[in-house]
């Protein structure tokens, strides 16, 4: 059993609507428009529809969504960007590049998202925005933020990388879906992702008409028309053999999610008597779709190992904060300035999950993390 179970099994998954995948690459091949080619357009429009966002703008990756926010949202040298310390690089790394001030937030040790409570302290007169990161599916707890976005007025930008299709629950009982909840959110379609495909891919979703078309306009050049340059841009185009493959991805997406969300909670219920092992913390105002299953647990490293012994593979999200990583030593941050994100990294550990993972699996990977804890 466990010589068979993967981290991820998207060769299994593409079995599954291999005739329907092979036919979208085939029409893209047969027309041979590869760049702007029709599908693009068409999974723009199915894209908006699917997050209930007004416009949605594809671009060739995750973080390039990111920096084309920034642009869009007019952010100069030397704003301040309030982003969680524990979060993958791709948030600090666009900002960086665009000369931008990464200012890092401690985040809540239940959920791994920006501690809501925490961002006020954070704010100077330098700061214009925030990067809300829902991570590993789960949202945000965006009612208090976006408040204080209002209050304070800054920019909202959801990376909402890892959790496409997610939802929110305001106290009024409002809906929305993560990554159109503030002024811009950003998407990615690297292939582990909820929605992912073969190879980069990315989009912003918005529900302001201006930002559409200046984001579109910075994704290819900052042309207006062409030629015609309206302003600094980049070259960040979804190809259209990704948009064809996501195209037909999205139509799978509900099923993709529900499949994930019940693995989780396959997970939680096996974990529930294990106290060695903290679970992830779902919220009542948040649908966790579980892009990671993410626990936290003491001797994670020798825990790690003994799991790969019994061919069970696991991941570490993330082995370092961004405050303490080299390339952000400029910000002169220190370690113990966020000891959640410290503490997270030294004991988070991502098990196997995803849209083809069995029960059968998981019963697997939890006995082999019991026996683990008892060899210790």
């Amino acid at each position: 059993m466990g010589n068979t179970i993967k981290m991820v099994d998207l060769h299994g998954q593409y079995l599954k609507i291999k005739d329907q995948i092979d036919q979208a690459i085939q029409e893209v091949i047969d027309s041979s428009a590869f760049i702007n080619g029709k599908q693009v357009d068409a999974f723009a429009t199915e894209l908006a529809d699917f997050t209930e966002a007004k416009y949605s703008v594809p671009c060739a990756n995750g973080t390039d969504a990111l920096q084309i926010a920034y642009q869009t949202l007019g952010l100069q040298p030397g704003d301040e960007v309030l982003m969680p310390a524990f979060n993958y690089v791709a948030s600090a790394e666009a900002a960086a590049l665009l000369g931008l001030k990464p200012v890092f937030v401690d985040v809540l040790e239940g959920t791994f998202n920006i501690d809501e409570e925490l961002i006020e302290a954070r704010i100077t007169p330098f700061t214009k925005a925030i990067v809300v990161v829902h991570l590993f599916g789960q949202s945000a707890n965006m009612e208090p933020i976006l408040k204080i976005a209002d209050r304070f007025s800054l920019k909202v930008i959801e990376d909402n990388a890892q959790s496409l299709g997610s939802e929110y629950y305001f106290p009024d009982g409002v809906r929305k879906m993560t990554g159109t909840m503030g002024d811009i959110g950003t998407h990615s379609f690297f292939p582990t992702k909820n929605l992912g495909c073969f190879g980069d891919g990315g989009a912003l979703t918005t529900n302001n008409e201006e930002y559409a078309l200046k984001a579109a306009m910075i994704s290819r050049h900052g042309q207006g028309q062409k030629y015609a340059y309206e302003m600094i841009g980049c070259n960040s185009r979804l190809d259209t053999i990704q948009a064809a493959i996501l195209r037909v991805k999205l139509r799978q997406l509900k099923s993709y999610l529900l499949r994930r969300t019940e693995a989780g909670h396959i997970y939680n219920h096996l974990l529930k008597n294990l106290h060695q092992v903290t679970r992830p913390v779902e919220n009542d105002f948040s649908l966790h779709t579980y892009n990671q299953y993410v626990i936290r647990i003491s001797g994670r490293n020798k825990i790690k190992e003994l799991l790969r012994e019994a061919g069970v593979p696991s991941m570490i999200y993330y082995p370092s904060p961004l405050h303490l990583q080299n390339a952000y030593t400029y910000l002169g941050y220190k370690k113990g300035d966020f000891p959640v994100a410290e503490m997270l990294c030294q004991e988070v550990l991502a098990l196997p999950l995803h849209t083809e993972i069995t029960p059968r699996e998981q019963e697997y990977v939890v006995n082999s993390l019991i026996q683990s804890i008892k060899s210790l």
